[in-house]
């Protein structure tokens, strides 16, 4: 029997975004780059090899995958478990777990300013 090979999780199978290790700048692949006159849809990859940074200028080997923005990470069988959770990207639990704890913290400031 041989063995299946490890899946890959949603933000993997996503077009990664690359950002430059000099500035910053994050390549998103459905953007593109208008700078530069790179269409939307361009995987990095699929780059001029004398392409560069729209910023800073630095060279494509400066550049590292940072994987998809909103991306949720997991693998697709398990995003109907959690109560809708798992579906969530990364950027949007924080702000669901540090909106809550603001609110918390303003129903106790509320009970502070009662007494």
């Amino acid at each position: 029997m041989s063995e299946r090979p490890p899946e890959k999780t949603l933000a993997e199978l996503a077009s990664p975004n690359h950002e430059c290790r000099a500035c910053g700048y994050v390549y998103i692949p459905s953007q593109g780059d208008q700078k530069t006159s790179v269409s939307p849809g361009t995987p990095f990859e699929a780059l001029p090899l004398n392409w560069k940074c729209p910023v800073c200028g630095a060279p494509r080997n400066y550049f590292i995958s940072t994987g998809e923005t909103d991306a949720p990470s997991g693998f697709a069988e398990n995003l109907n478990y959690g109560f809708g959770f798992n579906r969530m990207s990364g950027g949007k639990k924080n702000l669901l777990i540090f909106g809550s704890l603001f609110v918390i913290f303003l129903f106790f400031l509320s009970l502070y300013g009662m007494g």
